[in-house]
């Protein structure tokens, strides 16, 4: 099954060190809205606060704008599940190397929707270059091959 909303920012912005799956708590209607695919991770980001994972600023549109409840907020901070062991691998990581926690890409998995969540560095400039350096080198390489 394909992702239901990926975070290509993050892909080009961070290098990922390591990756997590993590399950995500949400009410009856925010889980409609991502399954049909109303979901941004762009702005999205991961803090750990009290020994629990929270994703933060991460938006699912409104399953149907019409009927949307009153309390409805398009950008509020949901609950990730994670093992304890992970939670304080991802503590230490981040407090002793200044690493980011980001969100990749949101897939079901045996029906449950699961978040990909990266341990990441930030790229600087010249990192980003390199990177489109690359891209192009792979695709004019690509179009002699295929010639």
């Amino acid at each position: 099954m394909p992702p239901y909303a990926t975070n290509r920012n993050a892909l080009f912005d961070y290098e990922i060190l390591d990756k997590f799956e993590a399950g995500l708590v949400l009410t009856g209607f925010e889980t409609k809205a991502v399954r049909q695919g109303k979901m941004n991770l762009s702005s999205g980001h991961v803090i750990i606060r009290g020994n629990e994972a929270w994703l933060l600023n991460a938006d699912i549109g409104a399953y149907q704008p019409e009927n949307a409840p009153p309390d409805f907020v398009p950008d509020r901070t949901k609950k990730l599940l994670l093992k304890r062991e992970e939670i304080k691998n991802l503590i230490g990581k981040t407090n002793e190397r200044g690493l980011t926690i980001i969100p990749l890409s949101v897939y079901t998995k045996a029906g449950r929707i699961k978040l990909e969540i990266g341990l990441a560095k930030k790229r600087k400039k010249a990192d980003k270059r390199e990177v489109i350096k690359e891209r192009e080198v792979k695709k004019e390489i690509a179009r002699t091959l295929k010639r």
